[in-house]
């Protein structure tokens, strides 16, 4: 059975559609597995870079999880004030953010690193924490704050 890089077989759409019914209310520091495998799933076989953010209110319980911004093979622009807006909009208290490289190459870029900081400082002026970022491929996800980057 072949897909095009933009058609997710049918095993996986029902996967996720499983993942998400158990992501809003769910506490996602009880849970750090199933929002890796949903974002794993949703984001790892995009054949474009996507940003992800997964909204969380003060229990660490999913409001929300939206793709914000989605860019070219290597990169992606990402807006700070954008992510601020969304924040203040859905009353999160903190966030996870997530993007996927499509080239399989899992090791976060500086400028990864730097907009994770960058993110960080503008989301902590409305006190919103950034409780990790995900860098997902086909193979797995790598954790900047298992990296000690958060």
């Amino acid at each position: 059975m072949s897909c095009s890089p933009y058609q997710r077989p049918p095993v996986v759409e029902e996967a996720l559609a499983q993942l998400s019914r158990k992501l809003p209310g769910s506490t996602v520091l009880n849970s750090p597995s199933v929002v890796r495998d949903f974002l794993l799933l949703s984001m790892a076989d995009r054949a474009h870079e996507v940003f992800t953010v997964v909204f969380l209110n003060a229990q660490h319980q999913v409001i929300d999880v939206l793709e914000m911004f989605r860019g070219s093979l290597t990169q992606t622009s990402v807006y700070p004030r954008e992510v601020l807006v969304e924040c203040l909009t859905r009353q999160a208290s903190a966030v996870i953010l997530a993007h996927n490289h499509p080239s399989g190459h899992g090791e976060p870029s500086n400028a990864d690193i730097a907009l994770t900081q960058t993110l960080q400082a503008a989301l902590a002026l409305i006190e919103v924490r950034v409780l990790d970022h995900f860098v997902l491929t086909r193979a797995g996800v790598l954790s900047l704050a298992e990296r000690g980057f958060i």
